[in-house]
């Protein structure tokens, strides 16, 4: 039936906008996969999203335009951060769409990884949107900017490339970045909304480690169907974002090492010590 065709779902699932129409989209999607109601048609037509899906419900601007995230100890700046990292969450959840439905004739435990994926964001979308609800704040309330889903579209042509960008290196930045926008919220005199936020990005941050996990996984996974070793990563970060050994990264080893990062690729990054 086409109604349980997978990668006909997976595509309506990444078109939809609307954040609660997505997020049931992809929670029946998910639930039907796990009991095995979907068949693949893998020689189906692969079609292009030429713009975000929420570029239909949130304003989008050049990256230095979006509002800078700075103080956090008024509901303005409160508003500001959650409003970003919701963003990065919905947008998280169309790149695991998107993963799930644009690379063919891949084990159906690759599928099941990503839609299990979404489904964690859009646990995480709206975890954040109910604490913005409480000051106010609705997604599409700040402007955005499209990097993400610029990376998406950059690294669509290649299974490899993407999972070296996406999980390997655009989500792995943030097991690096959220610990220390914790750690700046606990600077604050304590309030529930504070304790919220940060209750949710220990959360986040705790399950974003398996989403790395996966793509180190289907990155290890390809390297080995294509005769490759995992050094490929650093030549294809280097060509979308060069200067990656140069920069020394604040690394989460930690967090990086659970998701499977190994200590020499991590000693390249800039990691002094690593176990």
């Amino acid at each position: 039936m086409k109604s349980l065709e997978f990668f006909s779902l997976t595509w309506q699932a990444l078109n939809e906008s609307d954040p609660d129409k997505k997020g049931d989209l992809v929670h029946e999607l998910y639930t039907k996969l796990q009991k095995g109601r979907l068949h693949f048609d893998h020689d189906s037509p692969v079609e292009e999203l030429e713009t975000p899906s929420y570029a239909a419900i949130v304003p989008i601007v050049r990256p230095k335009d979006v509002p800078k995230r700075k103080h956090f100890d008024d509901s303005k700046g409160q508003g500001i951060l959650l409003h970003a990292i919701a963003h990065i969450e919905y947008s998280a959840i169309d790149l695991a769409l998107d993963s799930a439905y644009r690379f063919r004739h891949m084990p159906e435990a690759y599928y099941r990884d990503w839609i299990e994926v979404a489904d964690d964001e859009v646990r995480h979308f709206r975890m954040l949107r109910d604490l913005m609800c409480k000051i106010g704040v609705k997604y599409g309330d700040y402007p955005v900017h499209t990097a993400l889903f610029d990376a998406g579209k950059k690294s669509g042509n290649d299974a490899l490339e993407r999972m070296a960008v996406v999980p390997r290196y655009l989500e792995a930045g943030g097991l690096d970045a959220n610990p220390r926008i914790i750690a700046k919220l606990r600077n604050y005199p304590p309030t529930p909304m504070l304790e919220g936020i940060v209750d949710a990005l220990e959360t986040i941050l705790k399950e974003e480690v398996s989403h790395v996990r996966k793509g180190d996984r289907w990155f290890r996974y390809l390297c080995e169907r294509r005769g490759l070793s995992r050094e490929v990563y650093f030549d294809i970060i280097e060509r979308y974002y060069p200067g990656l050994e140069a920069k020394r990264l604040q690394l989460n080893v930690p967090a990086r090492r659970a998701a499977g990062f190994a200590c020499d690729e991590l000693k390249r990054m800039g990691a002094s010590e690593c176990k």
